[in-house]
């Protein structure tokens, strides 16, 4: 490995045009926000150091066993957030960067390219909220005062931003990719009259600073490795991008299987996750989740993101199962989704896990969702995972050596029924146990409006509720006629507070606690709107018997409140009614599985979804 002579700016950008120079397979995404573009673009004006770069000589006989992609131009947080896949001819030799990608690509993007983020408050999922922005230099002056420590006004902007600062004149906006563009000198002096600042010394200034420090300072410096030997590029790799933690463990995971899989390990994965995120109301799996996910599901014995675990006999195996894995992990985010479940309820996306190693295990497809003889056997899952989400610390620390331990129950007694007792003894052993304390009734009762976990314990405790049509999570007594603002007014005919201070703050303490909490129907909570619980049932349900049944199903007390002045009566009575039904409803199919403390749960495991969320 040695020194190459440094480059410029604008050389190494037209090496990226051409496919010089490019990204090996094991590289991951890019990742960098438009924030960390701006600052090395001021790094760059002020002549500081962007850092040094590793890059690998790939000679022609190399070429045609490795995988490369292209550096992103026009980097779209919508829908392109893949570097494209690039054919090189086997007849000339070319340059790819192992460390040094998101400087690189953020100096292509900036001076060549395009920047679609969300609009603040835009929807997810519409296109318009990705706006396409250009980065530009203010000529008019410099970057306001700011935490960063940036001298030059640097800003990605729509076209539509530049037209309306026309009139500003504090903002001078020059596109970045025009000074690019101007290769010589005379270019650089045509650039100047075209916006009108020639005679302008402090704006000539910050142009020609720009200019020179993309075409003749050469300030671009590499290292480069020109051994042929994959394996040693892979280590170089590894140690280059994990030692501070630069790459997540799925990003080195996914490196090397694209480097070991005769198909595009990325494009499999990334289409994977894409498409699981998308059914029922939409998840966020993240690739650590699916990858770990196919380790499980492969039988593979260490699971671990850990080095020594991505063997080529290890990628092996994931590569020759992939298509039966996605189709088990499909219909198991399908069953979540039934069960209710979306990214915003979902409070551990690991429990997808040992569902998925379930369904493969059974050989199980979409029918297992719908038919009639399974019904049984999804309640006893549903309820499982919907329990395993409401206790604490299930899916937190000790991860790896759970999903072990819950591989190996399912592949030994789980051939015909979701062996749930078993489980919960594999559970218990570990400290993880489903058994309903009284801290864990407490903790329940104290979840708030808003809270993940809420909804997956509406969900167990009602198990009427059909979570495959969309319910929503409503209070009882409506949040409107207990807002503080509110209560302070009610008055008596005397005129004297109908609450004092203190009582006030119980009843907005109390408003969006469990106890005041209930699942309807998205149309039905729509229609019931603001209506106090004793006029809307009164609505709703005509006959005694449909009003019963309702109160039952959901542990409502016989008299609901109509006023504020009712409400805490109604809370308390409801809150020992869920009390009793959680002791009922969460009783775990081993309800006196032991504890094994003795041994404690391993902390050193990679993925550990330690911020499961209330």
């Amino acid at each position: 490995m040695g020194h190459k002579e440094p480059m410029t700016i604008a050389s190494a950008l037209r090496q990226i045009q051409d496919h010089t120079l490019i990204l090996p397979a094991i590289q991951r995404e890019y990742v960098w926000k438009p924030s960390q573009v701006i600052r090395v673009f001021d790094s760059v004006m002020r002549g500081y150091p962007v850092g040094s770069f590793l890059s690998w000589r790939v000679l022609p006989k190399t070429i045609s066993s490795f995988k490369f992609y292209g550096f992103m131009k026009d980097y779209s947080a919508f829908n392109n957030r893949h570097n494209p896949v690039i054919d090189i001819p086997t007849d000339r030799e070319v340059v790819a960067i192992l460390d040094g990608q998101q400087r690189l690509t953020s100096l292509n993007i900036g001076l060549r390219g395009t920047y679609a983020y969300k609009n603040h408050g835009g929807w997810a999922n519409k296109a318009w909220s990705y706006p396409e922005r250009r980065l530009y230099l203010n000529l008019a002056g410099e970057a306001p005062e700011n935490e960063l420590g940036l001298k030059y006004h640097f800003q990605f902007l729509t076209a539509a931003d530049v037209d309306a600062s026309l009139d500003d004149d504090s903002k001078n906006w020059l596109p970045v990719s025009e000074v690019f563009e101007a290769t010589e000198t005379s270019s650089l002096i045509q650039l100047l009259a075209k916006h009108g600042v020639g005679n302008d010394p402090d704006a000539s200034a910050l142009v020609s600073t720009l200019w020179e420090a993309i075409h003749k300072t050469a300030s671009l410096h590499f290292y480069e490795e020109t051994d042929q030997d994959i394996e040693r590029v892979l280590d170089i790799f590894v140690r280059v991008n994990s030692g501070g933690t630069v790459l997540s463990y799925s990003d080195l995971l996914l490196s090397i299987a694209t480097a070991q899989w005769d198909g595009d390990a990325r494009a499999a994965v990334h289409g994977l996750v894409d498409e699981l995120n998308q059914t029922g109301n939409g998840f966020s799996f993240s690739r650590d989740t699916i990858l770990k996910s196919g380790l499980v599901i492969a039988d593979v014995g260490e699971i671990g993101f850990k080095v020594k675990n991505f063997t080529t006999a290890n990628m092996a195996k994931l590569e020759a199962g992939w298509d039966s894995m996605s189709t088990s992990l499909q219909v198991a985010v399908g069953l979540l989704s039934d069960f209710g479940l979306s990214g915003g309820s979902l409070t551990a996306d690991s429990v997808l896990i040992p569902v998925a190693y379930y369904v493969h295990h059974r050989g199980l497809d979409h029918a297992y969702r719908e038919s009639p003889k399974t019904r049984q056997d999804r309640e006893i899952l549903r309820n499982w995972v919907l329990r395993s989400l409401i206790v604490r610390g299930i899916w937190g620390s000790g991860l790896d050596t759970l999903l072990r331990e819950l591989r190996e129950v399912i592949r030994a007694e789980g051939a015909e029924a979701f062996p749930v007792a078993s489980i919960e003894r594999a559970m218990a052993r570990r400290g993880k146990s489903l058994a309903v304390t009284d801290a864990l009734v407490d903790d329940v009762l104290s979840l708030e409006y808003g809270r993940p976990r809420a909804f997956a314990v509406l969900a167990a405790l009602f198990p009427h509720v059909d979570t495959r049509n969309q319910f929503h999570v409503d209070h009882v007594f409506p949040a409107a006629l207990l807002e503080r603002k509110k209560l302070r007014k009610l008055a008596r005919e005397d005129g004297t507070p109908v609450f004092t201070p203190e009582q006030v703050e119980d009843l907005v303490e109390s408003r969006d606690l469990l106890p005041n909490l209930e699942l309807l129907p998205g149309l039905e909570n729509i229609g019931k709107s603001a209506a106090t619980p004793a006029d809307w049932i009164d609505a709703a349900y005509s006959s005694v018997e449909d009003r019963s049944a309702f109160l039952e199903r959901n542990a409502l007390p016989a008299s609901l409140p109509n006023s504020a002045e009712e409400f805490m009566a109604f809370f308390e009575k409801r809150r020992s009614n869920l009390e009793e039904r959680i002791l009922k409803m969460l009783t775990p199919a081993i309800p006196n599985a032991a504890v094994d403390t003795s041994r404690p749960a391993d902390l050193d495991e990679e993925l550990v979804e330690g911020d499961e969320s209330d």
